[in-house]
């Protein structure tokens, strides 16, 4: 299997992900947005194509013409229904690729939230990232309409449009659950700036919250990995 992946900061890469692929004898080609040629990237040749999150905006391409970029390789993997999983900036860009608006959302939601999962993401292994069984990571100012022919299939009390699928094979989350404990800490120094500057949001409140969470989340965000991986056909078996 070989999977290539566009990450925008260095420290929001794979995280729990990464073990999941690992253990499949997957290749694993990171992509570093503003630095790589990603116009090296050939759309649909990779078995997976994961989009990683970042602090800038789908909206911003005159200041980061690697989004069109981008924006041309998720339109053309989704045309082809090729697997690809698009979180938080990523499943923004899949949502300006089929067609729909990305806006401020009217608050920041950064912390740990219950996410309820539809009927039609159970089936995709979102299951596992239900309120039932975990909190989730949340960490976003913006939020999407949802696309023409797409599929709604996760909320929150304070955003609708949490994640949808589009064909069999493309899935865009909008929330975070491939995180680690250990990974948020660097997250934590990164973001201090928009952390600071969001009311009722501290380090020491995140870190509280993800040392209470955080385990569940590894465990159930790789258990929904396994799952939507096994759906789209990608065993790493020969």
């Amino acid at each position: 299997m070989y999977v290539q992946v566009i990450r925008h900061l260095a420290f929001e890469d794979l995280g729990s992900f990464a073990a999941v692929l690992a253990q499949r004898g997957a290749k694993v080609q990171y992509f570093e947005a503003g630095y790589h040629d990603l116009t090296a990237i050939a759309p649909c040749d990779a078995d997976l194509l994961v989009i990683l999150g970042g602090p800038i905006s789908v909206n911003d391409g005159e200041d980061y013409p690697f989004l069109a970029q981008e924006l041309a390789i998720v339109r053309q993997r989704m045309q082809a229904d090729r697997p690809t999983l698009g979180i938080c900036l990523g499943a923004q860009l899949m949502a300006v690729a089929l067609g729909a608006k990305v806006y401020p959302s009217g608050g920041k939601e950064i912390g740990w939230y219950p996410l309820q999962v539809s009927g039609a993401g159970h089936a995709l292994g979102l299951h596992w990232l239900d309120a039932a069984h975990t909190q989730m990571l949340h960490w976003h100012g913006e939020t999407f309409d949802l696309p023409d022919g797409a599929v709604h299939l996760a909320s929150t009390a304070a955003c609708a449009n949490q994640a949808f699928s589009r064909g069999e094979h493309c899935l865009a989350l909008q929330f975070h659950p491939e995180v680690t404990r250990r990974g948020l800490e660097r997250w934590y120094i990164g973001h201090t700036g928009e952390i600071a500057a969001t009311e009722g949001v501290s380090v020491a409140g995140l870190r509280a919250d993800s040392a209470r969470y955080g385990e569940a989340l590894e465990r159930c965000g790789a258990r929904f990995f396994q799952h939507w991986l096994d759906h789209c056909g990608l065993t790493g078996a020969a």
